[in-house]
């Protein structure tokens, strides 16, 4: 057990138990190897670690298991006896596991269960099949709260894998902690830059406890507060000022200034918790106003038009732990130094790391951030809802505070499928009202809630359901048919949408990588490997651009 920074945490490095056939390192997409790895998204796989409970660790009052990535069906065991089943890879869990655990070694241990297993027997006894045209299986994937690419795409091969993909820790802490410290905006201006510092707080107990929020840029305190913290979760906001705030821009238009904050709690005179946070100070709107061509639909920043200049975001790899730090700022570097000041985060990947948003927070890149729930209509019940509000609760919780999020969007193409790929003749009209309760329901609900500061869209393209999913009169555009319709690329000079977050045409890699998975005898286009690989292989160098 590893000890980290912070009073209440220690990492738990979790180890695979079962072979090393899944590491990702084994199965790379060289030649037709994909087809032959596809047992391993059929195949439960079980990790295991040993937690060393100290006497000085068994002293507090509390002590959690906090799961921030399990991918996907997972029982969860603490010395065998069954503590968590978890079913959605974008989710924390947190296991209340003071009572299962011993003095000395205790055993952690974690069973993933087959996606693909676990949803057949659900689909043999449906009347439809809900639609997933880029699974390139079993087409289980709508059902399951996972990364939708994992089931294969037009750029991406299909490896339906299972596993611990965020960390695990212990958090041990006594009477109370700070669950989370939300810097929200309330008016910024070049004068003064009008904040709350919203607190949430977890306590066991009644008592009487100090808010300090100190302004670590400025090596101030911001505001002060005391406070009646009862049993469970407490809410507390202090409202400060900053004068003469050095504002945040975009790429292109100015600086990018960043401000640290930490929230202490103090209670007895002493620190019982705190926490850290980073922003930047910055007006946002999105301007939907009607004119002579219907609606428009741009973002301002601090009171500036800013002309969106980006790129499609799909995940960096194909296996999500091997998607370092410096890869991340590799990327990210290129899109700044390219000119781009927009990144469209594509809804069928991951939640992508806080790392990621952190450099777009530094490098002025503006991110429009759509929920992993895309192209896929999508069954619900109440267990399905109240799970994507958690879902969604962790995720704008955990990314509110970047001034690099522009907007929150719902889902990927799904409007526009049920409107124009057939997908409302073929389905019962019971599942748009189950898409309304999600992306018009459930999503603007928590966004809104949680963060207000800014705008939510429920599809991507949309017109709010105020016009034609595609129309170039108002909302945002996807244009593909240079691509998929085989039309000349001079159609790029007749369209004018009122905002453009997707177009292009994909492309074979540099020969360099071919020959990364290929021999020379198989560079024929029309050769199995070339056949068997080509569909997994262009994104690579593709050309994909937004905004």
């Amino acid at each position: 057990m590893v000890e980290t920074p912070g009073p209440r945490r220690s990492c738990l490095a979790v180890f695979i138990r079962i072979c090393s056939l899944i590491n990702s390192s084994k199965i790379p997409s060289i030649a037709d190897n994909e087809q032959k790895q596809q047992w391993i998204g059929k195949t439960d796989w079980e990790y295991q670690t040993t937690i060393n409970a100290t006497p000085a660790l068994l002293t507090h009052k509390q002590i959690e298991l906090v799961f921030e990535g399990l991918d996907t069906y997972a029982n969860v065991f603490l010395n065998d006896e069954p503590v968590l089943n978890a079913d959605n890879m974008f989710r924390t869990w947190r296991v209340d596991c003071k009572r299962f655990l011993k003095p000395g070694a205790n055993t952690l241990r974690i069973r993933f269960r087959s996606p693909i297993n676990e949803i057949l027997p659900l689909m043999a006894k449906m009347k439809y099949e809900l639609p997933a045209s880029n699974d390139q299986g079993e087409k289980t994937s709508p059902h399951t709260r996972k990364a939708p690419y994992q089931y294969g795409w037009d750029w991406g091969p299909r490896f339906v894998t299972s596993g611990i993909w965020r960390p695990v820790s212990l958090e041990a802490w006594n009477n109370s902690r700070v669950d989370d410290l939300h810097i929200a905006p309330k008016k910024i201006t070049a004068d003064a830059a009008e904040l709350t510092a919203e607190v949430e707080v977890v306590a066991d107990s009644n008592s009487t406890a100090t808010i300090v929020v100190d302004n670590l840029t400025n090596k101030t305190v911001a505001a002060k507060r005391q406070v009646a913290l009862i049993p469970g979760v407490n809410h507390i906001t202090l409202d400060f000022v900053l004068p003469h705030p050095a504002l945040w821009w975009p790429n292109g238009l100015g600086a990018h200034p960043l401000y640290d904050f930490k929230a202490r709690l103090l209670i007895g005179g002493g620190l019982a918790d705190q926490a850290t946070t980073r922003t930047g100070l910055r007006s946002l709107e999105l301007r939907q106003q009607p004119d002579e061509s219907g609606k428009s639909f741009y973002f301002v920043i601090n009171g500036v038009p800013v002309f969106g200049k980006g790129g499609n975001w799909i995940p960096a790899d194909s296996f999500p732990t091997r998607i370092t730090k410096d890869k991340y700022r590799k990327l990210l570097e290129s899109a700044r130094d390219t000119n781009m000041n927009m990144l469209r985060v594509w809804g069928g990947g991951i939640t992508s790391a806080t790392t990621f948003y952190d450099l777009a927070d530094e490098m002025g890149i503006l991110v429009c951030r759509i929920s992993c729930l895309l192209a896929a209509c999508i069954r619900v019940n109440q267990a399905f809802l109240d799970n994507v509000r958690h879902e969604a609760t962790d995720n704008v919780k955990r990314l509110r505070n970047h001034p690099s999020i522009a907007i929150w969007v719902g889902n990927n193409e799904i409007e526009t499928a049920w409107k124009h790929w057939g997908w409302k003749d073929q389905l019962p009209a019971s599942l748009w009202d189950d898409y309304l309760k999600i992306f018009h329901g459930v999503l603007p609900e928590v966004c809104g809630s949680l963060d207000p500061s800014r705008p939510y869209w429920p599809s991507s393209p949309s017109s709010n359901l105020e016009d034609d999913p595609d129309s170039q009169k108002m909302g945002d555009v996807h244009y593909w048919q240079v691509w998929h319709a085989s039309k000349p690329f001079s159609e790029y000079e007749k369209q004018y949408p009122r905002f453009m977050s997707e177009y292009g045409f994909q492309s074979f890699p540099q020969i360099e990588t071919v020959e990364t998975y290929t021999v020379p005898a198989d560079h024929d286009i029309q050769s199995p490997v070339m056949l068997a690989t080509s569909g997994i292989r262009v994104a690579t160098n593709s050309y994909e651009n937004t905004c």
